[in-house]
């Protein structure tokens, strides 16, 4: 076993998700979302050219022209999603662990409206967050509750493919970006084509991908996608500021008609340290968010997710404030993580940390 399999397999068994190698550093691990040492060695140049040599193969020419490059590989048993580049005149790797497995939706900590998400016929759900937050593990295991559940065609367009899923109810095509097809923009293009029922963007990274998911939902499929964002009212400015001002009326529109919901995740440390725990925003579609989307009064949809919590919406600052009652995590943590302190301070009846006065 070389040195990178050794790595990987430590930091699996510690149960790490990410590995960074960087020179004039010990490598380290991703660790219940803190950095650790996970071996002492400070590694030089020449380690850091090394193993980046290994990892890419024949890809690391293209990493040398280019400054990074993107790929996966199985080691010590372990599917990898890696990225090479270069900083400051040497080489960097990020290796992402993958599961193996699928969880179940029961054992993510979501809220239960969620699972009607895998009971709809046809619109966009989008599930958003910073990078590590759980996307693609919600996404994994919404899918594959349809796949026992439906009879339908999934295709998946991914970079990479994050999860395997074993065909059950369902046939399942999944599809990697840069491998299968040149891009999002390609595959979409293509997928119309390929009588999908349930369609999987990895992300929507542009307007292209953007206008074909809408165009897709339109039509009566399943969309579900992820984005970068924080919130519900972040999610539809990111999507309808990507298109030209001429246009955004008529995406706002298109928004009000497809999307079905919206849910925002973070991973938080737990109150222990020794793991995290889920915190989440829910917007589920009601005609007053309808109206708000094309009317472009995004600032109001906190307004309307508070007044629709019956129907399984709830804002993140809401979450927080249950996460910290049902003991799960620290109040320091939540207001480190809420988009709103003086409203998270109101609900849990305490002062933010470092104010000495507050009514």
């Amino acid at each position: 076993m070389n040195r990178i399999e050794q790595l990987v397999e430590k930091a699996a068994n510690l149960g790490a998700s990410d590995i960074h190698i960087v020179k004039g550093l010990p490598v380290k691990c991703r660790l219940h979302g803190r950095l650790v040492d996970l071996d002492e060695k400070i590694l030089t140049d020449e380690d850091c050219e090394q193993m980046a040599q290994a990892l890419a193969g024949v890809k690391y020419q293209q990493m040398r022209e280019i400054g990074e490059v993107d790929l996966g590989a199985t080691l010590a048993n372990e599917r990898l999603r890696i990225n090479i580049f270069r900083q400051q005149g040497s080489v960097s790797m990020a290796l992402r662990i993958l599961s193996s497995t699928i969880p179940e939706l029961e054992r993510l900590g979501l809220p239960p409206v969620v699972k009607d998400f895998t009971k709809w016929q046809k619109g966009i759900v989008l599930v958003t967050g910073e990078t590590g937050s759980g996307k693609s593990t919600t996404l994994a295991a919404l899918l594959n509750e349809i796949n026992h559940k439906r009879q339908d065609h999934i295709i998946t367009l991914e970079d990479p493919i994050e999860y395997i899923y074993t065909p059950d109810q369902c046939v399942i095509n999944q599809r990697a970006i840069g491998e299968d097809t040149a891009s999002y923009q390609d595959g979409l293009r293509a997928i119309l084509r390929e009588d999908p029922d349930i369609i999987l963007i990895g992300e929507m990274r542009d307007l292209d991908t953007i206008e074909t998911a809408l165009t897709a939902a339109e039509t009566g499929h399943l969309v579900f996608a992820t984005l970068h964002t924080n919130s519900a009212s972040d999610t539809i400015d990111r999507i309808v500021g990507v298109f030209p001002e001429n246009r955004q009326q008529q995406i706002r529109m298109q928004l009000s008609m497809t999307l079905k919901a919206v849910l925002s995740q973070q991973l938080l440390p737990n109150k222990y340290e020794n793991g995290r725990v889920l915190a989440y925003e829910t917007m589920i579609l009601t005609p007053a968010i309808k109206n708000l989307i094309r009317e472009g009064k995004t600032p109001q949809i906190k307004s309307s997710i508070l007044s629709s919590g019956d129907i399984g919406s709830i804002t993140m600052d809401n979450c927080l404030a249950e996460l910290v009652r049902a003991n799960k995590i620290k109040s320091e943590t939540a207001f480190a993580n809420a988009q709103d302190v003086d409203f998270l301070a109101q609900r849990l009846g305490t002062r933010p940390p470092g104010i000495s006065t507050w009514k």
